[in-house]
């Protein structure tokens, strides 16, 4: 059975909270993805995600400015972390119960790549 990390993005994209929306735009851009980790303030925070859906339907939807708004006002803080060796099974199992798209996995010292559902796709 394939686990996490036999199919993560080992490259995670990360954003500052405090960075804008619009950088945020063209940080997905460039990087080529569709969601950014949203990095920790401390280490006693928890990470972010903010998508494409969420700039769409919290930004874009309501009529506000990309260059005005902060990730920190439209990130996701719902993340769940697996570990490596995570099945692909449970990951699946997981996302669905907690109705998420993406989860993070995390070594027990630093995030070493997110699972997306596409991924577990691809890997069937």
């Amino acid at each position: 059975m394939k686990t996490a990390a036999d199919v993560m993005t080992k490259q995670v994209v990360d954003i500052s909270p405090d960075a804008t929306v619009a950088e945020a735009i063209v940080k997905m851009k460039q990087s080529n993805v569709t969601s950014l980790l949203v990095q920790r303030r401390s280490a006693s925070d928890t990470w972010g995600f903010v998508s494409q859906t969420d700039i769409v339907e919290k930004v874009i939807a309501e009529g506000a400015e990309p260059e005005q708004t902060l990730v920190r006002d439209i990130m996701t803080k719902r993340v769940i972390t697996v570990s490596p060796n995570f099945s692909l099974m449970d990951c699946a199992a997981l996302m669905a119960r907690a109705d998420i798209r993406r989860v993070l996995v995390f070594d027990g010292q630093d995030i070493v790549g997110i699972v997306s559902g596409s991924d577990i796709f691809s890997a069937l």
